[in-house]
């Protein structure tokens, strides 16, 4: 090969190197779950995620407090590649809320949650709707952490999952501190980032005339799908259409 012709294969492959670093990176993606449940929630949405290529990170939450959980959500996002696409479901859409002023966030996804205003707590929302029948299911301990009875998780947390599941989402349940419902947001990043609602138009644990109203103060673009309060669990594919459409916007 001539000297020109080695030139000439140099330059094009430095412009191709050039051109596919010019090319956006894909956002990750950073699930936060919420109370009853630890990072597996998101088992069968995360490989249809990967499948697309995307990077995803669940959390693991402590559940001691709103201040615990945001410091959780926040190390994921520092350790995550390029933006992130940052998604919570039921207590993970507060978690969130706060967590999402993060410059590295792009966009939200909320689940089935939680998006309180500035200055609302969980335990202040949702008073003016009837009280969702899953909530009279929940059990203190001694140190003031709530859990889930095994009814409660099937009949009105997972009524839609078989009875096999459901025992072991029981078992594997995070109790969350009882305080932690009583915490105010400091911040609602919904406020400044384009956000997604997805509704689970049968939940027994947050009314769905609730999870509808959160979506229109937040203008979001929002999504129904029939299900119980985990439609991460009984409807994946509708999950993952829904966040990879903010992936999509959040190039």
């Amino acid at each position: 090969m001539t000297f020109a012709k080695l030139s000439i294969a140099a330059a094009a492959l430095a412009i191709g190197f050039a051109a596919q670093a010019a090319e956006p990176q894909q956002p990750s993606v950073v699930i936060v779950h919420g109370a009853f449940a630890d990072g597996s929630d998101w088992a069968k949405v995360i490989p249809l995620l990967q499948a697309k290529g995307v990077r995803v990170t669940a959390v693991q939450n402590p559940l001691t407090s709103l201040d615990d959980d945001v410091a959780a959500a926040k190390r994921a996002i520092d350790a995550a590649p390029g933006k992130v696409v940052l998604v919570g479901h039921s207590w993970g859409g507060t978690v969130i809320t706060q967590a999402g002023a993060n410059d590295k966030v792009a966009s939200l996804v909320y689940i089935a949650a939680f998006a309180p205003d500035v200055g609302q707590a969980v335990g202040e929302l949702g008073k003016a709707y009837p009280a969702p029948v899953g909530l009279s299911h929940l059990v203190p301990d001694a140190a003031g952490f709530l859990r889930l009875s095994d009814e409660g998780m099937s009949k009105h947390f997972a009524q839609d999952l078989p009875a096999a599941q459901t025992a072991v989402m029981a078992a594997t349940q995070g109790p969350i501190a009882g305080k932690a419902f009583g915490e105010k947001v400091s911040v609602a990043a919904w406020k400044s980032k384009p956000s997604w609602y997805l509704v689970a138009g049968n939940d027994h644990m947050i009314q769905p005339a609730l999870q509808r109203d959160f979506a229109k103060a937040m203008g979001a673009k929002v999504s129904e799908v029939k299900t119980s309060h985990v439609p991460q669990q009984s409807a994946p594919a509708q999950v993952a259409a829904t966040i990879l459409d903010a992936v999509k916007h959040s190039q």
